[in-house]
């Protein structure tokens, strides 16, 4: 199949998960030896992603962590330099980071993404070059990209969702590098939830208080600046969101197009799953929320999705760190589906509860 489709083919492709699939999975799973529903969200899982693939084992899992700059770090909302962007990139790439260190344990690969880091990296077997600019523009004094630009890193994502459908790779996880990214994810979760840009907008990399309010003044103004119609994501990822954040959204569209299940890393990732789930409402279906990030906002982009957390540790890294220990939740309930045997198999009386 066709892995370079354009946003409007990959918006038509996409359906709801068939209801009657998860049934059936559920209906499996109250056979086994265990009181009906005592795995909780892990019964979820199992019926999500075998509705979904068709599947009951993993072949490959792959977390693709996207790579941006942004313009608005001139503004002085982070508490790293802009440098440290590319610096983290070859980090991946050489093996050295969290999230290699979290993908190694779920048995994941890492791709990462150059979406639009201001650095030219040499060719290397674990990076994609989808380059649509060498950083955004400053979203606090116009907007962070063209609508073009916008299209431009959705349909990236949406090809290396179906390229790996194409690869056999079952479970896609995302993560995320930019210094300065959680400014536009806030404005993106501000225009989207329609909350103050204060109660959605946290420290990030560790800001102090001072750079704090300086950061909510900085988003508060890019919108009014901007604009943008959040009745038209592609509008909102343009005026006020970032390359990697558009890339993301895109392999999240592509991936509910392609029938492939997306664990979604924290609040980065989540603010592009939001301009994903915004531009078709079955996106949502598709996706497993990671974890709860510390960043504020991050609770309601997750409502506004429909999605609730698997888990909750307190983190606020990104980079997919989050998605790779989630996937090892989504591995586990594929084996307690296929493992565990029936009341019938095992000869086991049934509870009247049942």
């Amino acid at each position: 199949m066709r892995t370079d489709l354009t946003l409007a083919e990959t918006l038509s492709l996409i359906r709801p998960v068939d209801p009657v699939k998860l049934a059936a999975v559920q209906a499996r799973l109250d056979r086994q030896t265990k009181p009906r529903g005592s795995l909780g969200r892990l019964e979820e899982l199992a019926c999500r992603f075998v509705a979904i693939t068709a599947r009951e084992e993993i072949r490959r899992k792959s977390v693709f962590t996207f790579a941006g700059d942004h313009g608005v770090v001139q503004e002085g909302v982070s508490a790293f330099p802009r440098e440290v962007t590319p610096q983290m990139v070859l980090n991946f790439l050489e093996g050295g980071a969290a999230i290699n260190a979290l993908a190694r344990h779920a048995g994941a690969d890492v791709v990462v993404v150059d979406m639009g880091v201001d650095y030219e990296f040499v060719p290397h077997a674990g990076l994609l070059d989808r380059k649509v600019g060498r950083g955004t523009a400053n979203l606090a004094r116009g907007p962070a990209m063209s609508r073009a630009a916008a299209v431009r890193c959705l349909e990236a994502g949406i090809a290396i969702a179906f390229d790996c459908r194409e690869k056999g790779i079952d479970l896609v996880g995302t993560g995320d590098m930019g210094i300065g990214n959680t400014t536009p994810s806030a404005a993106i979760a501000a225009v989207f939830t329609g909350r103050p840009v204060k109660t959605v907008t946290f420290r990030g990399t560790g800001i102090d208080d001072e750079a704090l309010a300086r950061k909510i003044r900085v988003i508060e103004e890019g919108l009014k600046v901007n604009a943008p119609d959040p009745s038209d994501p592609v509008d909102v990822l343009a005026k006020v969101g970032g390359y990697e954040i558009g890339g993301i959204a895109g392999l999240v569209l592509g991936c509910a197009a392609a029938g492939v299940p997306v664990v979604v890393d924290g609040f980065i990732s989540t603010a592009g799953a939001l301009v994903a789930s915004e531009l078709h409402p079955s996106v949502r279906e598709y996706i497993f929320a990671a974890h709860r990030s510390v960043e504020i906002g991050h609770t309601g982009m997750l409502e506004r999705i429909g999605q609730q957390p698997l888990l909750d540790l307190g983190m606020r890294l990104g980079e997919g760190t989050g998605a790779a220990l989630a996937m090892t939740l989504v591995e586990g309930a594929l084996r307690s589906l296929r493992e565990v045997r029936t009341f019938d198999e095992a000869g086991v009386s049934e509870g009247n509860e049942r």
